[in-house]
């Protein structure tokens, strides 16, 4: 398949902004899971309060705070706070209406850095503030609450304020204190930190008259409202991707199948004798569709799935960090199930290719033989032929279908006990406060996330080896080397061209055979005479004939075209010289017109009428109302077999060349048919050589030259009259088709 990466290079941008794309959508899927966090943590849970350090707060509890603080701590939160009076400031009275009755102190404008070195400051002073508020309400539990003091909390008198005692304690003691609280502190999980500085902070605010439900709705709409966006911007990157991905996939299948036929139509007959047209078919179809389905999904899974799968582990470990065995071991039972899938499934991908061969094989066959299966009454034989062919192609394409349907259930098997062992797990450490609600569902998206990444590269996996093997086959037909090539130093023909071809001492033999089939063929065929080559069947007739337009080459010898070595020149210019008229009419889909054309897309209605007088086919063609434009089905399946000929004969009338090739055109047409055609032609191509291959001694009668063969062999050569004198194969030929009288 690597054979064929050469057509994704005209497409690269789009590959390219394909995977520009597919970050930002891999980038948005991942951030949906952070942002569903941040709406239970913080906008239902924390009430929408999502920092450690409140935005405002009393005079009161700052200056609480600062007694566990060092003076490098206070020279901190003092330059990031400022203090407002009632009398200073009413514009934020409606937002603190605390603010009426006591001073306050207010966050100032503070870059990121900033804010991260207030945090743990403000965090840690909230969260000793809050504890000795409940001291004071529980003096008996006050020492468990904040573990060895500086005094003993429980033998505070009552009624004295506990703010008072720590600001009478010397220096030393204060220090000794704020060197506790920090021990106790660093001891502390970040999110139980987090968790209970905002659970301080929202008291502050229920102190200061805050409405609360405002911050807590203002945060969630916020939240959701970059979740919709990003959600958005996820939907239109994937239709981008989906878009680029199919107009790329489509188009390297489109290139893959033009040069496919290209090189199929410059194959000569000894490179289709190594693929039969059933399988040529196949590899330009069904071989190119599985490429062009393995192209859109690299494009769109084989860059989409690591984005997602490494971007969704960095992310869950964020989360987590301690709970990454748990997607470690979904991705390894994940692996071994694909990994057995690849195994077995991948040898049958070759096998079913083969199978669709066979069975567009015998589907052709058979629709091509039609008439002979009927006349032998050998339907139920080609039935269960076909039959044969279908069911083992069913049962191969069937045990594949079954190990993919197996890998499905079990992969899900894989992601539910995945997600069962996350929330059992969660919810203890949730239960020990080292984990937060939110964090446990984002964790839980995003090891779905890596599954869905590791299954999508694992159906790549599974599609890929059937891709590779089409990608063999179709490679095989691009890189088969053809026999018959043009010169690397063309000739040219002498101007003006004549026509004459010569046969000088011409040996052949075919492809892998072990002997010629023609032996020192030597004759000339002048312009303006006909030369017509006549012998039994397998005498090599046909051979000689396809040897000038290059169908073949010669093994020994030459064939000379105005005394040009046909090799020696270019096969479109030296084809561009003859009219060749095939054993068998083949005709094309369309119309009667558009066959003709076939020869000269610029011949004027005169002259398709003219070829067609003359190949005797006006009684049929214009007897049919809708005249040249009347319908020719695939194959001229709707005209008889001498009509097909007489449209065949009339096509290379139409090219007007200087050297036609008749390779038994006349053998569906009756004796009254073939002898007015003779006769109008021989007016037609008086100027022209003409080559007759024929069985018929009638239709040879009156050639300038007749060649009998015999056995790859010249046995005799010259006119009807001096045959009949001279050459005992013609003669017997002659008196087994006609009477003495009429060959006298």
């Amino acid at each position: 398949m690597l054979k064929l990466i050469k057509y994704i290079k005209p497409y690269i941008y789009n590959v390219l902004a394909a995977i520009v794309l597919l970050f930002i959508m891999g980038n948005a899927d991942l951030a949906l899971p952070d942002y569903l966090s941040k709406i239970v943590n913080v906008g239902i849970q924390q009430k929408g309060i999502k920092d450690a350090f409140p935005q405002a707060l009393r005079s009161e509890r700052f200056e609480k705070i600062s007694l566990f603080l060092s003076s490098e701590e206070q020279a901190v939160i003092n330059s990031a706070y400022q203090q407002l009076d009632p009398t200073q400031d009413t514009t934020l009275l409606a937002e603190y209406p605390v603010l009426a009755t006591e001073p306050i102190y207010v966050l100032a404008e503070l870059s990121k850095q900033e804010r991260g070195q207030i945090e743990p400051i403000m965090a840690r002073g909230m969260i000793v503030t809050a504890m000795i508020q409940q001291m004071q309400e529980n003096p008996e539990n006050a020492a468990n609450m904040m573990g060895s003091l500086p005094f003993d909390p429980s033998k505070i008198p009552p009624g004295m304020d506990l703010y008072t005692i720590i600001g009478m304690a010397t220096p030393e003691q204060r220090e000794q204190m704020i060197d506790q609280v920090r021990d106790q502190f660093a001891n502390m999980p970040d999110t139980l930190v987090h968790q209970v500085a905002a659970t301080a902070i929202e008291h502050e605010y229920e102190q200061m008259g805050v409405n609360l439900g405002r911050i807590q709705t203002r945060y969630i709409l916020r939240t959701g409202g970059m979740m919709i966006l990003v959600s958005l911007l996820a939907g239109i990157t994937s239709v981008s991707v989906s878009f680029l991905a199919a107009r790329t996939s489509a188009g390297v299948a489109r290139d893959i199948r033009k040069d496919v036929f290209t090189r199929v139509e410059s194959f000569s007959s000894q490179e289709f004798n190594n693929f039969s047209t059933a399988s040529l078919i196949t590899r330009a179809t069904n071989d190119v569709t599985q490429i062009q389905q393995v192209t859109f999904m690299v494009i769109r899974m084989a860059f989409f799935a690591p984005i997602l799968g490494i971007g969704g582990v960095i992310r869950a470990i964020d989360k987590s960090p301690n709970m990454w065995w748990i997607i470690a071991l979904a991705v390894g039972m994940l692996l071994l199930i694909v990994n057995i899938t690849f195994f077995i499934a991948t040898p049958k991908f070759k096998i079913i290719q083969q199978l669709i061969d066979r069975l567009n094989l015998v589907t052709r066959e058979n629709l091509t033989g039609m008439m002979v299966i009927r006349a032998f009454n050998k339907q139920s034989f080609e039935e269960k032929r076909f039959d044969g062919a279908n069911r083992e192609l069913t049962r191969v394409g069937l045990f594949i279908h079954r190990i993919m349907t197996t890998m499905m259930p079990l992969n899900t098997l894989v992601m539910s006990g995945l997600q069962i062992l996350i929330i059992w797990i969660g919810a203890h450490q949730i239960a020990q406060s080292t984990l937060q609600v939110g964090d446990m569902m984002a964790f839980l998206q995003y090891s779905m996330q890596i599954m869905w990444a590791f299954m999508m590269l694992s159906m790549l996996f599974i599609f890929l080896p059937r891709a590779a093997v089409s990608g063999d086959r179709i490679a095989e037909v691009l890189e088969t080397e053809n026999v018959i090539k043009d010169p690397q130093n063309p000739a040219s023909f002498p101007q003006p061209f004549t026509g004459k071809v010569e046969f000088k001492d011409v040996y052949f033999r075919y492809p892998d055979a072990e002997e010629c089939v023609l032996h020192g063929i030597t004759f000339t065929a002048q312009p303006g005479e006909t030369t017509a080559i006549i012998g039994s069947t397998g005498s090599g007739k046909s051979t000689v004939i396809n040897l000038i337009p290059r169908f073949f080459d010669v093994t020994q010898g030459a064939v000379l075209v105005d005394g040009v070595d046909v090799r020696d020149v270019y096969q479109s210019d030296l084809r561009d010289k003859i009219g060749y008229i095939p054993q068998r009419g083949i005709l094309f889909t369309g119309t009667v017109e558009s066959n003709l054309r076939f020869a000269d897309q610029e011949a004027t209605e005169e002259t398709l009428r003219q070829s067609i007088e003359i190949a005797q086919a006006s009684e049929f063609v214009f007897a049919n109302p809708e005249g040249l434009q009347a319908e020719i089905s695939q194959g001229g399946a709707n005209v008889s077999g001498g009509q097909k000929q007489r449209l065949s004969i009339a096509r290379a009338l139409v090219k007007q060349p200087p050297i036609f090739i008749f390779d038994d055109s006349f053998s569906a047409l009756d004796f009254k048919t073939d002898t007015a055609l003779r006769h109008a032609l021989k007016e037609e191509t008086g100027k022209s050589t003409v080559l007759m291959v024929t069985q018929r001694v009638a239709t040879v009668k009156g050639a300038d030259q007749i060649i009998v063969m015999d056995q790859g062999k010249i046995v005799g050569k010259g006119t009807h009259s001096e045959l009949m004198q001279t050459c005992q194969t013609y003669q017997e030929i002659a008196t087994s088709q006609l009477s003495m009288e009429e060959l006298a």
